[in-house]
């Protein structure tokens, strides 16, 4: 699986919807480590959007976004918004014409992750994603050497995202889709269905904080002959480390497993290696995939395939249903929980 250089990516003008702290990495990973350029970035405000364009040598500053995804200038936006927004402001860009890269998870429900696809497939235009980690260096490295059978079939899968953040407002706010689970918990959730495709069974158990979103949580994920185990925290810090064992060997994948970064190989039979892929940054990899995407004419991208991105979602909110927590305005756990029973049978490692 081989990972190319993203400054050889054709060159594109980006424009930032948001201008939060993931919009700061993503516009700096652009400029720093790819060839493309940020054309223009939109905000609530005008103040913030223009602080963020002074910050970032951005031409042009929007308050607001219709203007933003109207600005004929743009070739791509990243939707970098609040999780409960994703879908609405993806969509504003979609029916706008413009291709859309959405920062993770998707969208916040199922529901709206359908209705975000649906769009762009009805409008042929280009979505995927941010799941960064499908496009790192030391992940590609690693489907290869289970491609060839350097650890044998996998047993089973473990993976943690645990980090302190209670200081950040929007993680508390259900209102906001807050919690552990999709700001952090989606990186070994998607890591975990990357590599074994979607479970037969799910059993996940969490905490929850006194405005109803989770804390922490841990989601078992079965599979008829492998299984894995998932942990994500906003109160603790973690390891952040994901390993991946075989019948013939192990990975251990170095802390921030979901950033660029190194991993061991240790084989049954004595044989142990060490990859070091550890880049600045790593957003300039999902950036530079959207490019070439564009550039083929393609609508979606095989690496982060949009069907796998709502079953994704779904898992997720199984996970929620099970631990408790709901969102205002989205279905009853009831439905919530059948919309992954019926959707668990589409993806296969």
């Amino acid at each position: 699986m081989p990972v190319l250089n993203p400054m050889d990516a054709p060159a594109i003008r980006w424009g930032i919807l948001g201008a939060g702290t993931i919009a700061d990495r993503f516009a700096r990973a652009v400029s720093q480590w790819t060839s493309s350029s940020i054309h223009a970035v939109g905000a609530r405000s005008k103040r913030g959007a223009q602080s963020f364009a002074d910050t970032h040598a951005i031409p042009t500053a929007y308050e607001g976004y219709h203007d933003l995804v109207a600005d004929s200038e743009i070739d791509a936006v990243y939707v970098a918004t609040p999780h409960s927004f994703h879908a609405d402001h993806a969509i504003l860009a979609i029916k706008a014409g413009k291709p859309v890269l959405v920062e993770k998870p998707l969208t916040h429900t199922s529901a709206s992750a359908h209705a975000l696809v649906a769009a762009a497939r009805e409008q042929g235009v280009f979505a995927m994603e941010a799941m960064k980690t499908r496009h790192l260096p030391h992940v590609a490295a690693i489907h290869d050497l289970i491609d060839n059978g350097e650890i044998g079939d996998i047993v089973y899968i473990q993976a943690d995202h645990s980090q302190c953040l209670t200081h950040v407002p929007r993680l508390l706010d259900p209102t906001l889709a807050g919690g552990a689970l999709l700001d952090l918990g989606v990186y070994p959730v998607s890591f975990v269905v990357d590599f074994l495709g979607l479970p037969t069974k799910v059993t996940a158990r969490g905490r929850l904080t006194d405005r109803g979103v989770d804390a922490h949580s841990t989601a078992l994920l079965e599979y008829p002959n492998a299984h894995a185990v998932m942990t994500t925290s906003f109160t603790g810090y973690g390891e952040n480390r994901a390993t991946i064992v075989g019948t013939e060997g192990h990975i251990s994948i170095d802390g921030y497993f979901f950033n660029a970064t190194s991993f061991r190989v240790h084989r049954r039979d004595g044989a142990s290696w060490t990859f070091d892929g550890s880049p600045p940054n790593g957003l300039q990899y999902e950036a530079a995939e959207v490019a070439r995407c564009l550039a083929a004419g393609e609508c979606e991208s095989a690496r982060m395939p949009l069907d796998e991105s709502i079953a994704i979602v779904e898992l997720l909110d199984s996970i929620r249903q099970q631990i408790g927590v709901i969102y205002p305005h989205e279905p009853t756990s009831s439905a919530i929980h059948n919309s992954f029973q019926q959707s668990s049978k589409g993806i296969t490692s």
